[in-house]
């Protein structure tokens, strides 16, 4: 497994790469978001981490261009910056987590390695009823394709249709709309949400999943202001309408 780390701060750097090999990972620095989109390729890393306040290209516009590439791989944001507003701005650019500085190695490593079980747990077939597998026609066996209303959501091609239409979802927006409709009807609460998503999410905000709620909706909803598929429950969290 291999960690590719970005930061303009030289010391930081060795400081994460320390850590990574300590934990017995492979590592590969860069200085900032250029250096980390002529790489990508040739590195081919499981997680990157972006510092955001890089020169010549920030971490928002890097992992921007990295999810335009079609690149998957999960990304965690470093940022002095805590608010939510900035939070915001990096889910929407397609981030998977988020850590502020100071942070303690030991905080980034569980973060790494709860994002690389959450990307092997993503192989795993599901276990789905009848009446949410679609199969297809002629094949040796079902698709983990699931149809409720006009939405088609493929489970093993990580994508989401709407009239036919792709959806462009970040993987952590895909992984909540998969955990909902695994279970149509059911009530997951956020705290739920959070935990299947980052695993061990130590210290993070359960506003995160609001906010990735609402760029779902954004996205997939015909009027996101009025919910068809994925429904809130008052003062419990979030589920996804039954077929």
């Amino acid at each position: 497994m291999k960690v590719m780390f970005a930061d303009d701060d030289d010391d930081l750097r060795k400081v994460v790469e320390r850590v990574m090999l300590e934990d017995g990972f492979e590592f590969c620095g860069a200085k900032d978001g250029l250096e980390v989109l002529d790489r990508i390729d040739a590195e081919r890393p499981d997680v990157i981490i972006l510092d955001i306040s890089m020169p010549y290209m920030d971490g928002f516009e890097t992992c921007l261009r990295l999810r335009e590439r079609g690149v998957r791989t999960p990304i965690i944001f470093l940022s002095a910056r805590s608010d939510i507003v900035d939070k915001s701005v990096g889910f929407r650019a397609g981030c998977d987590d988020y850590l502020t500085k100071p942070f303690s190695p030991l905080e980034l490593s569980l973060r790494v390695e709860a994002l690389i079980r959450r990307c092997a747990s993503n192989t795993d077939a599901p276990v789905l009823s009848d009446a949410e597998t679609a199969h297809a026609v002629g094949a040796k066996g079902p698709q983990e394709i699931i149809r409720i209303g006009d939405l088609e959501i493929d489970l093993d091609g990580y994508e989401v249709k709407l009239k036919g239409q792709p959806v462009k979802l970040t993987s952590k927006e895909f992984e909540i709309v998969a955990l909902l409709v695994s279970s149509p009807g059911k009530v997951f609460t956020r705290e739920q949400i959070l935990d299947h998503i980052w695993g061990e999410s130590i210290g993070m905000d359960l506003r995160n999943i609001t906010v990735l709620v609402r760029k779902i909706r954004e996205k997939m909803e015909p009027v996101p202001s009025e919910p068809r598929y994925l429904l809130t429950v008052w003062r419990v969290g979030y589920k996804f309408a039954s077929a």
